[in-house]
């Protein structure tokens, strides 16, 4: 009786085809997450751009303007109730023109900031202006990245700030300031290395200095070396760290 087997030869061509597959994979993925990082980059200089052109044009800052019910319309004619009102359509609230973006729910102005933008057809999309879960959470109110399906938005007092969370918790005004952000406990969007890598091709490779920042968000600080790295112009990356363990800030944005 024959007996058919495979030689060794046969073999040795079989591993070989799934040890380039398993490269070509590899390699594929990186080359994905590179784009990936690249488009976050790109969006916040879109963005950068939209608020500029925006300013041009209505003398303030969206989500901020006082006049903005005479252009759009409002979603409720009661100031007070109008916060609170999502919107199904162009119709909007007016901010405090006070300068900048309040990020309190006494205004919701992070939240209708992008319904400015896109009201004044500047950026693509369509939202509500209070997100959901009466304004706990951006879905529904802010754009979504590319790279990694976390949302803009735009704190004007910049802090440490736990998720879903109006509080922070220290003082510091920080300019208009534009963060990447995924709510939920785990609200990090990408690796300590990621964030130097973009920061260094931007601004200064530092997380608490410059124009691009990165933040933390566990007690053990593993996307930096510091913890209070917003205060601390020593920090830097923990690059060591190989999860995703940062979110980015790009302050002074607008």
């Amino acid at each position: 009786m024959q007996r058919h087997a495979f030689s060794l030869v046969e073999l040795s061509i079989v591993l070989v085809i799934l040890g380039l597959l398993t490269g070509g994979i590899l390699a594929g993925q990186s080359l994905i997450r590179a784009a990936e990082l690249r488009s976050i980059t790109t969006e916040a200089s879109k963005y950068q751009t939209a608020v500029m052109t925006f300013k041009d044009k209505y003398f303030a800052l969206p989500g901020d303007m006082t006049n903005a019910i005479q252009f759009w319309g409002a979603a409720h004619a009661t100031p007070a109730t109008c916060k609170d009102t999502a919107s199904t359509d162009a119709r909007t609230c007016n901010g405090d023109g006070d300068g900048g973006i309040d990020e309190s729910t006494a205004s919701y102005e992070e939240m209708r900031f992008w319904q400015h933008l896109a009201n004044a057809s500047l950026i693509e999309g369509s939202y509500n202006g209070v997100g959901s879960g009466g304004g706990s959470s951006y879905a529904g109110a802010a754009p979504t990245s590319k790279g990694n399906k976390s949302a803009f938005w735009v704190p004007w007092f910049y802090g440490v700030q736990a998720p879903n969370s109006d509080t922070v918790s220290f003082g510091g005004n920080w300019g208009n300031t534009m963060e990447l952000y995924q709510e939920g406990s785990a609200y990090y969007v990408a690796r300590p290395d990621e964030i130097w890598n973009i920061d260094t091709k931007l601004d200064d490779g530092m997380p608490g200095t410059g124009k691009m920042m990165a933040n933390k968000g566990d007690a053990t600080y593993p996307c930096t070396t510091r913890a209070n790295q917003l205060t601390d112009a020593g920090a830097q990356y923990n690059l060591s760290h190989t999860g995703k363990s940062c979110y980015m800030a790009f302050a002074n944005w607008f």
